[in-house]
Order: C-alpha cells, then sequence, then structure tokens
C-alpha cells in the first residue's frame, strides 16, 4: 500500500510539474517600428517574429506593431528603456545625441558600396558601435538595410550640388545630416517622419532623402516628383532591445534568438537589395517623375562636396572610426 500510494504521490507531482510547464505563459516581445509592412525592415520583423515563435515551441512570442502604431523612433527608445517594449529599430541616426559614434553611418560617400558596408558592420568596427548600447540600458543587436539615399524635391531637377541651393530638405535630427545639406547650401528641417509627406505637399519643405523603399512604400514621389540618384548616404537601422530584459532570458533562450536576429538580418538584407530595383521600377514609372541619373564624374563632383564635413565629427566619432571604416573599403 505505501509503494503504492508513493508511487501515485510522485506521478502526481510529475503531472503538476508537467501542467505548470504546459500552460505557463509564454515570454512576449513588444516589437516597435515606424514603417511599412511592406519594407524590407517590416519584412523582416515579421520573419523575425515566425522564426522565434518556431525554433522556442511557442515560449516565445514576438508581437509586431508597425507603422508607429505605438511609437515613433525616438519614443520607441525611451519607451524601450523603460522595458514598455522589449524590441526596436529605429534609424541610425535617432541615437546620435546618445551615441555619437552611430553617425558613422550618415556620413556621406563613406560606404562605396554595400559590400563595404556590410564588412564594416559586420567588422570590429561595427561591432565596437554595437557594443556600446550597454551605457544607456540596451543591447545592440545587429544592423538592419533600407539602403543607399537618393534626392527627391518639387522644385526643379537637381544634377550638381549647387541645385541645391536654397532648398528647404526633411532630415531626421543628426548632426550629420544637417551640416551635409548646410555644405550644399540648402535649409535642413527636421521632421518625423510620419510627416513628411504633407510637409512635402504644404511647402513646410521642399525635398527629402531616402531609399526607394521608402519613396515607393510612402509615396513622396507623388508630391516631390524629381528625383536624382546621389546614393550620397546610407539609411539604415539598429535593432535594440532592453539589456534587463535581454539578461532577464535564460542562455539557451538567448541563443536561440541571437540565431533568429542572424537569420532575419541576412533575409532582411538580400530583401532591401531586391527591393530597391523593384521599387525603383515602379516609382520611374509614374509619368510624373522626371528622374536624373548621375555620370561618374557629376558623381565625384558631389562626393569632393561632402567628404569636407568629415572633421567636424572627427571628435565625436573618433576619427581612428572613421579612418578604419575607410580602409575597409580598399580594394573593393
Amino acid at each position: 500500500m505505501r509503494r503504492k500510494f508513493f508511487a501515485a504521490l510522485i506521478a502526481g507531482f510529475m503531472l503538476l510539474a508537467f501542467g505548470i510547464t504546459s500552460f505557463a505563459k509564454p515570454i512576449v516581445i513588444k516589437f516597435s517600428h515606424v514603417v511599412a509592412v511592406d519594407t524590407p525592415k517590416g519584412m523582416a520583423a515579421n520573419y523575425f517574429a515566425k522564426l522565434v515563435k518556431e525554433r522556442t515551441h511557442g515560449k516565445v512570442i514576438v508581437k509586431v506593431y508597425p507603422n508607429a502604431m505605438l511609437y515613433g523612433d525616438r519614443a520607441a527608445v525611451e519607451a524601450l528603456q523603460m522595458n514598455a517594449i522589449q524590441m526596436a529599430c529605429p534609424a541610425t541616426a535617432k541615437f546620435t545625441g546618445w551615441l555619437p559614434e552611430l553617425q558613422l553611418f550618415d556620413l556621406p560617400f563613406l560606404f562605396k558600396n554595400a559590400k563595404h558596408l556590410h564588412k564594416v558592420m559586420d567588422g570590429p568596427v561595427g561591432q565596437k558601435i554595437l557594443q556600446l548600447f550597454r551605457r544607456k540600458g540596451m543591447v545592440g543587436l545587429a544592423y538592419w538595410d533600407n539602403g543607399f539615399k537618393v534626392l527627391s524635391n518639387n522644385k526643379h531637377p537637381i544634377v550638381l550640388p549647387k541645385d541645391c541651393k536654397g532648398l528647404k530638405f526633411r532630415i531626421m535630427s543628426s548632426r550629420v545630416l544637417e551640416a551635409q545639406f548646410k555644405a550644399l547650401g540648402a535649409s535642413p528641417q527636421v521632421l518625423p517622419f510620419s510627416e513628411v509627406y504633407s510637409a512635402l505637399e504644404q511647402g513646410v519643405v521642399d525635398g527629402c532623402e531616402n531609399p526607394w523603399s521608402n519613396l515607393y512604400t510612402k509615396k513622396f514621389y507623388e508630391v516631390a516628383p524629381y528625383t536624382t540618384e546621389t546614393y550620397h548616404g546610407y539609411l539604415g537601422y539598429v535593432l535594440i532591445t532592453n539589456a534587463k530584459f535581454w539578461d532577464s532570458l535564460s542562455p539557451k533562450l538567448r541563443e536561440i534568438i541571437k540565431g533568429c536576429v542572424k537569420d532575419a538580418t541576412e533575409y532582411e538584407r538580400k530583401l532591401a537589395a531586391e527591393l530597391t530595383k523593384k521599387q525603383r521600377a515602379l516609382v520611374l514609372k509614374d509619368p510624373k517623375v522626371k528622374d536624373v541619373v548621375l555620370t561618374p564624374e557629376q558623381r565625384e563632383q558631389w562626393r569632393k562636396v561632402l567628404v569636407k564635413i568629415y572633421p567636424q565629427f572627427y571628435k565625436s566619432i573618433g576619427k581612428d572610426l572613421i579612418d578604419e571604416a575607410i580602409k575597409e573599403g580598399q580594394g573593393l
């Protein structure tokens, strides 16, 4: 009898333990971003959520909130620091006040091409910058692409740097972008991304700089039909999480999520490259769009004007980081 009693008792404890494990609430990661679902970042965020659910067998659920549904980029960073959300992927320019080293990715004509860019991001320079997020209670996980930027405006075709003189361009809050447009003789205006279309439509600004995906998904070309393929600068994002939340996860879950981040990053970069070509073609199909493709000689004129701003940022970014990033492009 005593053996049966203890056997039943052990079985009961096992069932109870199994029941608790089976019905434990999943860990929820709120992932906030500001762009449309059909952009590279939007699609990659959903892909990441799918991978996490599959690989953790539902123990971790990522809920994605696109289109600034919860927060704008800057508010999202503040919410993440308070753990109101657990993940965000703001543009690198949004951190320049807190982590000035990230201004590296805003510098015009720093990167020769995507291969050079990714070599810097995934190498010592990029990883060194990601580690700095710990200073602000965050963990930098990866860099995601949007693409290299083109100019668009609603006044006239822009071919040479002098054609920007007197125009008002919307920028994100970034000292580098401010210096960039001032070097062109233009007037930089800081505005939230969600207000760009109406600002162009109402004449608050005359132009903006964006990768093709933003021009297409937000239809900026409707209100700024003169496009110029300068590809002068890069717009990318940094995937971040709350440090306390991240450290609260078990080592096993952290490793699984790191793997999901790695695969989602590869997916996002490939998608960004593919969509850039596709969405450029879709924008240029609009008969109102007047596109300027620069010759190598014309583009060199832009480069000579804009690289002159680099010394302004030697102290805040670090001349060593800038020089190292340039060196990574040698031979590419």
